[in-house]
């Protein structure tokens, strides 16, 4: 199997990328106005007897219900750099200031729907993740990474785009940063294409619900996507994870190797692009070509302060 280079705009470089204002969107003061008013409008239309059943669900907030005159046009132009650009931005300046929790949820998932339809998570199905450190021991089979304080391998999650809402940073850490997978895997295959054919090949990942057959499945880590390019679904710690399985067979030395390169080439600060997300950073991530981190963690002793992050999973197909 040959495999070639992928170009195009979600090739790119951190390190070209730090000075560069572009894929920062700050919110004017009309589009602040605009996602409190539909916040508020959103809330309105639903009435009390169903309200938490309905917000929570997310049924109602739909991009037609939660209306945004000028910025639903920059939110287009956000879908639009995530498909067939960069495939990142950061919007700045969401009015996250004296909301309520679930205020929050609903500005989030009202902007979330001008971008894309709302992708379910967990067991329970719920349209918002909240993420913060619940104690949980990242060392466990069934820890998620949200749960947890630690660093994060750079990984992707497994739906077209994610979304995090920063509500509240934590005292210290907690940093987000973005590597372009496509410009890895170009500089893998430049410089190991042997070990870019492994890529290509069925992996075991866990989904870590649980001991059984159904938590562990094989997928490569890259594939090429309909109509050119290439998706690359990575995750170091849900890959190793995996070999806690009996079923699961050890990996190979060619796999082994490849992931060191992988991790060795996302820690490069040439890749890397560091984001310190602060209160009313919203940003977008496109699975598929990049791949995203975070630092460990401090966070306030007082539980009113920690951080704070909501999750959303979006499609755009």
């Amino acid at each position: 199997m040959a495999v070639a280079e992928v170009l195009g705009p979600g090739d790119w470089l951190g390190s070209e990328l730090r000075d560069d204002a572009s894929w920062r969107i700050r919110l004017t003061e009309t589009h602040r106005r605009e996602v409190l008013a539909a916040v508020h409008a959103a809330e309105s239309e639903v009435t009390e007897p169903h309200r938490q059943e309905v917000l929570a669900a997310g049924r109602e907030i739909t991009r037609e219900r939660f209306r945004l005159p000028t910025l639903g046009p920059v939110l287009r132009r956000v879908r639009d750099e995530l498909t067939h650009g960069r495939g990142f931005v950061l919007l700045q300046g969401v009015p996250v200031e004296g909301l309520s929790e679930r205020r929050c949820e609903t500005a989030a998932l009202g902007l979330a729907a001008h971008v894309g339809g709302i992708v379910p998570q967990g067991p329970e199905g719920a349209p918002v993740m909240h993420v913060r450190d619940t104690g949980a021991d990242p060392s466990h089979a069934r820890t998620k990474s949200y749960q947890h304080s630690g660093r994060l391998g750079y990984h992707s999650d497994p739906t077209d785009v994610v979304a995090l809402l920063c509500v509240r940073p934590a005292k210290s850490g907690g940093l987000s940063a973005v590597v372009s997978s496509v410009a890895v895997h170009n500089e893998v295959v430049r410089t190991r294409p042997d070990l870019a054919e492994v890529l290509y090949e069925p992996w075991w990942h866990d989904r870590r619900t649980g001991d059984g057959p159904d938590s562990f499945y094989t997928k490569p880590i890259c594939a090429a996507r309909p109509g050119g390019g290439v998706s690359i679904a990575y995750g170091p710690d849900y890959l190793r994870s995996a070999q806690r399985s009996a079923t699961v067979p050890p990996l190979t030395r060619a796999q082994e190797e490849a992931m060191s390169l992988l991790d060795d080439l996302t820690n490069d600060a040439r890749f890397t692009l560091t984001m310190d997300l602060r209160p009313g950073d919203l940003q977008f991530l496109n699975n598929h070509v990049t791949l995203h981190s975070r630092t460990a963690y401090e966070d306030h002793p007082e539980p009113s302060r920690r951080r704070h992050l909501l999750r959303l999973w979006l499609t755009t197909g």
